[in-house]
């Protein structure tokens, strides 16, 4: 299983000098694994990511799941952007996880940002074969992987998934708030996981007064990781006011606590 990272920042895309080292585009996450290509949340990020698919002559390629945490800004923006949804030789299965009814036609919350207000394209006519669906039960099964999904705390809500595939397994869980402690259920569901990659938006001094914003702390990472017994831990979802400088010293204190940690960093990629 290759993993890669395309974007790794939050809440808005930041591009000033200082901002180079851990990158400034919002979440977009490649998984690859066994002949199938798999795509989580499309941030800013997503551009490079396509370029990349745009080049790449494998068959995978060809046919690509997308699978979205939840639907913020920061995790659609880039859809516009994404080269292969505009290649009339891919087909793109746009999924989500839950049963809330909000999610009943999801599709329409990609295709309002791009309204001609907001975008000169429609969606409809961006050209490559999409097929809309919803994950309704905790998880989804084929022959060549597993997703398995779970509710977290986040306001509109928000889902961590668990994707197991080719004897390995990695949980992806972003956009996470843990109210009262730590969320027991994320860590179950993270349980000997070969890769946890866990957002830390804030450090514990600015959630004193975050509260109820649907975040975490480095230190909770830590936490999830250590509690949960994850082979490594890669942190993300990096604050747009944390330059380069805070980031590292965030990820020097981490490893003084975590033995296999790092911050995730764009175009890093990770194979298990």
């Amino acid at each position: 299983m290759l993993v890669k990272f395309y974007g790794t920042r939050g809440s808005i895309p930041v591009c000033e000098p200082e901002y180079q080292i851990f990158g400034g585009n919002t979440p977009s996450i490649l998984v690859r694994s066994n002949g199938i290509i798999g795509i989580l949340d499309a941030g800013t990020g997503i551009r490079n990511l396509g370029i990349d698919l745009i080049n790449c002559n494998d068959d995978a390629c060809k046919r690509i799941f997308m699978l979205f945490s939840h639907f913020h800004w920061d995790h659609i923006q880039g859809f516009p952007f994404f080269q292969p949804a505009y290649d009339p030789s891919k087909q793109l299965i746009i999924a989500t996880s839950g049963k809330e009814k909000k999610l009943d036609n999801f599709k329409e919350i990609l295709q309002n940002q791009m309204r001609e207000e907001y975008f000169p394209i429609p969606m409809e006519q961006m050209g490559a074969k999409m097929r809309f669906t919803r994950i309704e039960g905790e998880e989804f099964k084929s022959r060549k992987f597993n997703v398995k999904s779970i509710r977290h705390t986040h306001p509109g809500g928000a889902h961590s998934f668990r994707i197991e595939a080719d004897g390995k397994s990695m949980v992806y869980a972003t956009d996470i708030e843990h109210v009262n402690g730590i969320d027991k259920n994320i860590v179950e569901f993270s349980r000997d996981v070969d890769l946890l990659i866990h957002e830390a938006h804030y450090t514990e001094e600015e959630l004193i007064h975050r509260k109820g914003w649907g975040h975490s702390s480095w230190e909770q990472a830590l936490e999830v990781a250590e509690k949960a017994n994850a082979g490594q831990l890669i942190i993300t979802h990096h604050n747009p006011d944390h330059n380069d400088d805070f980031l590292q010293d965030v990820e020097r204190k981490c490893k003084e606590r975590f033995g296999n940690v790092c911050l995730a960093r764009e175009k890093m990629e990770i194979e298990l």
